[in-house]
């Protein structure tokens, strides 16, 4: 096909919205099914600002995934990018997936569609808008990336594609990672790992344990140790539900590596 127009965005943030996408998609499909991811260039023009008024004319480039699962109801379709919202049972998910997918396409200038039939597969649609500028800006967010000296990080995340995403992230600007896929398992590497961690990174809202009551825990055997939250949830309603102590410092999902190093930087104290 023909070559992809340049869009502004962080790779991270991009690789967060895909494997949330196919996450979803994924626990949409009972059994055997299919998810096609693709891409295109497209020009928005005045007739269609006029059905959608929320899309800016221009032009963009647009990825999608589809799946032939069970699709959603409209009801179902008008919750989905909120917070905490999910159809699934007790313990599967959190329901942060899509709200975090949203947060991330608005915070790039983008928009979402939706095309979804109970029983006839679901599509979303990403838009990011082209990038004609110059590349001055990453090359100065390559030099403003402030690198670690081999520090070990314990990594808590339900997701497991977000758990490797976030790992491979700190691990590139130069830290050790310990990842865990939920609290227990955490406790666990806590109890055996005989080196010293210098740092939580942990999920807020997961199945059996919030972050705060793992952070508590770690704690009790290493004061010393600093945390960083993490969320998809914004700071105001995190500490409106008194997860996060003012001793703790907070990490907005989605999140570029650049934001990540300065944060790692500045709670170390480096």
């Amino acid at each position: 096909g023909e070559p992809l127009w340049k869009v502004k965005l962080d790779p991270g943030q991009l690789s967060q919205i895909l494997n949330n996408l196919c996450i979803n998609a994924r626990d949409a499909i009972n059994d055997v099914g299919n998810i096609t991811i693709e891409t295109k260039n497209v020009t928005i023009d005045s007739s269609y600002h006029k059905l959608r008024p929320f899309v800016k004319e221009g032009e963009y480039v647009m990825f999608a995934v589809t799946d032939d699962g069970k699709g959603m109801d409209e009801h179902v379709k008008s919750h989905i990018f909120e917070p905490f919202f999910t159809t699934k049972t007790i313990g599967e998910g959190t329901g942060l997936g899509l709200s975090s997918v949203y947060g991330a396409v608005k915070q790039n200038n983008g928009f979402i569609l939706v095309y979804s039939e109970p029983g006839k597969g679901t599509t979303f649609k990403i838009y990011f808008p082209r990038y004609t500028g110059t590349d001055e800006t990453a090359e100065n967010n390559k030099h403003a990336i402030k690198k670690g000296k081999g520090e070990v990080v314990l990594l808590v995340e339900d997701e497991t594609q977000i758990l490797e995403i976030t790992k491979k992230m700190i691990e590139n600007i130069g830290y050790k990672v310990l990842p865990a896929n939920n609290p227990n398992e955490a406790l666990e590497i806590v109890k055996i790992y005989s080196g010293k961690i210098n740092l939580l990174i942990t999920d807020v809202v997961m199945p059996d344990m919030n972050g705060l009551l793992l952070a508590r825990k770690i704690k009790s055997i290493y004061p010393d140790l600093k945390v960083i939250f993490m969320s998809g949830y914004t700071t105001n309603v995190i500490n409106h539900e008194g997860v996060i102590d003012k001793e703790y410092y907070y990490l907005q999902k989605p999140f570029d590596i650049a934001t990540l190093s300065e944060k790692i930087h500045q709670v170390l104290g480096k």
